[in-house]
Formats: structure tokens, C-alpha cells, sequence
């Protein structure tokens, strides 16, 4: 029998937080996730759901607070899953970024490394340069907001505190445009309506917005007319799109981009490189951290102008650009065909012309430059979440680098990954976090590999 039971109301004490956020308490051995606690704090909980291994529970009162937390200023932050630490103070917040990577790298990865501070923002507020909202129809009403944790129950959202204050702007005037021309949103459960989401994508060096109606059908009735509406109200919109996504899908964007005023794509800058952004482009969402995360890339890299490097999960060329400013050459591979288009047009932009881009799995790509001769010097990885496949550490592990640079959006894969490498030959030197998300429990981390001699 569980020693705790759904319903039961219980004071805990909270050890840790998981990688969504919440808080980790145990009773007799048994764990207890409860949003909202933070490390430190005795709270008390009402437990909401059991499971063989593990249970949630909600918080009730905080017994005892920890130092750290603070007033959250999003009026929203408690019923909203847009970020989970607004009541955690920044510094805090940093400080536990980085227990979490010393404590997976330890459990995981048996390491024992250095871990520097995490790099966080001197103003850790309206950062993300992209917005996607979703829309639904309530009592009549078109609304705009975010989902709440673990569900499709949308919160409206007049303003978001991690958003530019421009991609604001855009999401509530398009959603009074398309309420006032009467565009019904779609409905989940009957697979009817039009309006799915809108993305607003803002260049933070550029100036330029992109506005996106995702919508269910082709058609958007008096579409002119509502384009003309949004551009009185917001006059220095440089592209309006629609992305048609037909399908009974939690997939946002469908495969289908319309122009319906301006162009096509806007531009932006990290470390002053010009790129590319259509509605399919992953561009990181933080322009000012992203300059710090390939910064320490590069410093890890070493690049004196006479490597081969290359740069596997490479995407739209950002890091790989980076790099090839400062490397003989750079190679770079992603599977994702649209991202290499937009690589091969980013490097055409920069004027950057000592770069070669494959579109393929990398685990299949690699082998066939290894074939060709190519033996890189540096190999920079950065996967997603699911960290790299077996099959591709092993040839890097062929390959052999003298040195790799593994940037990661999750410790654990990353810990796992590296401990292969490092029980074939490979020496994980020192690991840099970076808080990209403030006020959400995602940290990004950057390693340094050694090959041993």
C-alpha cells in the first residue's frame, strides 16, 4: 500500500525541483510533485493523483517560504503554463539552473566536472522574439491566450511579461481584427472553425514583425479587408502570412504559407550576421543569450582559422556560420531540407563562402565525408531534446575529433551522451549553463570534450 492516498492533506518538506518546475517532496521514500513549492519550503499539500512510483499534489499554504521567493508579476503566472518560476527570484533561479546540470552530470554521467555559473540576463523580462498563440471562442467571444498546465483550457492573456512588448501588440490587434470581421476560432472537439494560432515574430536588431494567421482552411473570408485593418492599426508590419494547417493535429504550423502583404521572410542578427526567418525557421527565441551560447560554443571550439569543423544538427546555419568565421572550414548537416535552404541562403547573405551544407541524419552524412576525406578537427553538436543517436556517437567516436562541443537543451540526454564519449576516449573538460528561458524551468548547457591522447 502507498503511504499517501489522493485527497489526503499533508505538510511536507520540499528537496528539489524537477525539470518542468515543480517542487520534489517525499514521504516514507515516496515522491510527490507539487507546482508551485520551491526548494527549501515546508508547504502544505493535498495529494490530486497517485501512481505506482510517484504522485502530484497541490499546493495549499506555504508553512515556511524559502528566501527566494517573490511576488510573481504576471497577474496570470498561477493559472497560466507559459513559464513555471516567476515566484522563484532570478538569482535563485540561476542557482538552481546550475544544481541541475552539477547533480545530472554527477547521477547520469558519473562526472565530476567544473560547472560554471550560469550565464543569466541583466533583465530577464520580455526576451522571446516569437509568439504563438492559440485562439477559441468563449460565450461569444474571440479569445487569445495560453494554455494551462497539462491541458487545452485556454487563459486569456492580454499580455505576456517574457514577451517583446511588440509581439503583444500584434497578438491583440489581430485577435480584435478577426473578432470584429467575425472569424470563429477553430474548435478542437468538432475540427470546425477557421483561426488556429497567431505567431508574431519580431527582430530584435531588425525592427522588422511578421505576422502569421494559422488557420484550418484555405479561405479566410474577407481576408482583404481584415489585412487592411491590421496594417491601420499596425503600419510597420513587414509580413503578414498564412499558414494553412488542415489537420485534427497539436502540430501548430501546417505545411502551407500563403503571402498576403509584404514579404515572404524578415531578417535578424545574432553577433552580426544577418539571417533569414520565414514561419518555419527555428531561430532561437532569445536574440541577446543566443549571442552568449555560440560565444561560449566558439571559446570552446578553439578555432585558430585552420580547422575542419563540423556542425551536426547545424539548422539554419547559426552556429555553423559563427564558426566559420573563425575555421578553415565548416561543414554542416540537418535533416530538415527547409532548414538547409535557408543555411545555404544565410551563408549567401553573410558572404560567408568557406561552408558546405548536407541535407540527411547525420549518423548517415558523416560516414560519407569520412569517406571523401574529410576528417574534421572540431565537431559541434546540438540535438534536440532527445540528445544524439547511438548510431551517430559512434561515428564521431571513428571519426575522432580532437575536440567536440556538445550544446544541449536537456542535461540528461547530454549526460548520458557524453558519458559514451567518454568511455571511448574522450575527456569532458568543463560545462557552461545558460539560461535562455528566464522564468521557466528550461536551461541550456554547453560542454567542452577532449579527445585524450
Amino acid at each position: 500500500m502507498l503511504p499517501v492516498q489522493k485527497n489526503d492533506r499533508l505538510d511536507v518538506h520540499i528537496h528539489d525541483l524537477t525539470h518542468e518546475g515543480a517542487g520534489v517532496a517525499r514521504v516514507d521514500g515516496y515522491t510527490l510533485f507539487v507546482p508551485n513549492a520551491l526548494p527549501g519550503e515546508t508547504v502544505e499539500i493535498v495529494v490530486t493523483k497517485t501512481n505506482k512510483q510517484y504522485g502530484f499534489a497541490r499546493l495549499i499554504d506555504v508553512k515556511q517560504a524559502s528566501a527566494d521567493r517573490v511576488e510573481p508579476p504576471c497577474p496570470i503566472f498561477y493559472q497560466c503554463g507559459g513559464c513555471q518560476l516567476q515566484h522563484f527570484s532570478y538569482d535563485g533561479q540561476l542557482r538552481q539552473k546550475r544544481d541541475r546540470v552539477v547533480e545530472a552530470l554527477q547521477r547520469l554521467g558519473q562526472f565530476d566536472v567544473p560547472v560554471h555559473e550560469t550565464i543569466g540576463m541583466p533583465e530577464p523580462w520580455r526576451y522571446r522574439n516569437k509568439a504563438q498563440v492559440p485562439f477559441k471562442d468563449e460565450a461569444g467571444r474571440l479569445v487569445a491566450g495560453f494554455y494551462r498546465p497539462r491541458s487545452h483550457d485556454i487563459v486569456e492573456m492580454k499580455e505576456c511579461l517574457i514577451q517583446d512588448e511588440r509581439n503583444d501588440e500584434a497578438v491583440q490587434v489581430v485577435r480584435d481584427v478577426l473578432a470584429a470581421h467575425r472569424v470563429p476560432a477553430y474548435d478542437e472537439k468538432t475540427g470546425r472553425g477557421v483561426i488556429r494560432h497567431v505567431m508574431a515574430r519580431y527582430g530584435y536588431h531588425s525592427g522588422e514583425l511578421m505576422i502569421v494567421l494559422i488557420t484550418k482552411t484555405t479561405k479566410i473570408k474577407g481576408v482583404n479587408e481584415i489585412v487592411a485593418d491590421i496594417l491601420k492599426r499596425l503600419p510597420d508590419v513587414t509580413s503578414i502570412m498564412q499558414n494553412v494547417n488542415p489537420d485534427k493535429t497539436n502540430v501548430i504550423l501546417g505545411s502551407t504559407n500563403k503571402l498576403l502583404y509584404g514579404h515572404e521572410t524578415i531578417e535578424d542578427k545574432i553577433g552580426g550576421l544577418t539571417f533569414t526567418i520565414s514561419p518555419h525557421s527555428f531561430f532561437q527565441v532569445n536574440p541577446v543569450q543566443t549571442e552568449k551560447l555560440y560565444g561560449k560554443a566558439l571559446e570552446y571550439a578553439q578555432l585558430t582559422g585552420t580547422e575542419q569543423v563540423v556542425d551536426a544538427y547545424c539548422g539554419i546555419g547559426t552556429i555553423s556560420l559563427f564558426l566559420a568565421r573563425k575555421a578553415a572550414h565548416v561543414y554542416g548537416v540537418e535533416v530538415v531540407p527547409e532548414a538547409i535552404e535557408d543555411a545555404k541562403q544565410n551563408a549567401l547573405v553573410n558572404e560567408i563562402d568557406n561552408v558546405t551544407y548536407a541535407c540527411g541524419a547525420a549518423e548517415d552524412v558523416l560516414p560519407q565525408w569520412k569517406q571523401d576525406g574529410i576528417n574534421p578537427d572540431v565537431i559541434v553538436v546540438d540535438p534536440p531534446r532527445k540528445g544524439c543517436a547511438e548510431s551517430f556517437l559512434e561515428t564521431m567516436v571513428e571519426m575522432a575529433p580532437k575536440r567536440i562541443v556538445y550544446v544541449s537543451c536537456n542535461v540528461a540526454t547530454q549526460a548520458r551522451d557524453m558519458r559514451y564519449l567518454a568511455d571511448r576516449g574522450y575527456r569532458l573538460v568543463e560545462v557552461t549553463p545558460v539560461d535562455m528561458f528566464p522564468h521557466t524551468a528550461h536551461v541550456e548547457t554547453v560542454a567542452w570534450l577532449e579527445k585524450m591522447e
